[in-house]
């Protein structure tokens, strides 16, 4: 047996015990890359803020944490929902399931609405892309995540359609989960790097 090929059967054996991993393994390799992407953000954000202290300071004081905490709240209500329709799918209830992904589904209308009004009340103050680096990584940081949030509702739609045929299919529905989570703590990081680290 090659090196390779011994390789590769000792990463399916593993694997193969490892039943409890929620939902699909690739959703899991794609959130990992996905956090490794936004880690590079969130480090190039930080040593421009250590080059320009004063400046995003004085910048963030115009944010408005208090936005930034409902919409976190919000989020963090829809993660709660999303958890519960997984483990009624788990317990084999499709309607259950569905209604809680609903409700996620509302959760995510919820932020992407206050998201857009948090955008028009800066650019209605002036603090626009170019306004200065603070704003551009506003921007550009809340604007990626909205992007990821909408595909995460996409996502929630096709576990909709599944359990809207009273499939349970709990490996989607979790799968479903884990892309909703990692779109809940992208924010939550966000919140901190943003909105409230002085």
């Amino acid at each position: 047996m090659s090196l390779s090929a011994a390789s590769e059967s000792h990463v399916e054996e593993f694997w193969a015990d490892k039943e409890d991993v929620p939902g699909e393994k690739a959703m899991w390799l794609f959130v990992l890359g996905d956090f490794l992407i936004f880690s590079a953000y969130f480090v190039i954000y930080l040593v421009q803020r250590a080059w320009d202290k004063q400046g995003f300071l004085e910048a963030q004081q115009h944010l408005d944490i208090n936005l930034g905490i409902i919409n976190t709240i919000v989020l963090i209500t829809g993660s709660w929902f999303v958890a519960w329709a997984a483990l009624a799918a788990r317990e084999g209830n499709a309607a259950k399931a569905l209604s809680l992904v609903r409700l996620t589904m509302l959760s995510g209308f919820i932020f992407a609405a206050l998201k857009v009004f948090e955008w028009s009340k800066e650019i209605k103050a002036g603090y626009t892309f170019t306004s200065n680096d603070f704003f551009g990584f506003y921007y550009v940081l809340t604007g990626i995540h909205l992007i990821h949030l909408v595909f995460g509702l996409a996502v929630l739609q096709i576990v909709v359609a599944r359990l809207k045929k009273g499939v349970a299919d709990h490996r989607l529905v979790e799968t479903g989960a884990t892309y909703w989570h990692m779109v809940d703590l992208l924010w939550v990081l966000i919140l901190a790097f943003l909105y409230m680290l002085r």
